[in-house]
């Protein structure tokens, strides 16, 4: 079972990274990322609580 789920999911990231690469996508995949990080409030994606003191 194990070499099936390696295959299987080496399938499916190939899938992945040949549908990011086209032109629609890319368009979709930064709309998304530019709504995420509006929602957030354009924090960055580290920790709270490590701050420069």
């Amino acid at each position: 079972m194990g070499l099936f789920r390696k295959v299987l999911a080496s399938g499916i990231a190939a899938k992945v990274i040949q549908e990011a690469s086209k032109p629609e996508n890319q368009a979709k995949i930064k709309k998304a990322i530019a709504d995420f990080q509006a929602k957030r409030g354009g924090q960055s994606g580290r920790a709270r609580g490590t701050g420069n003191y």
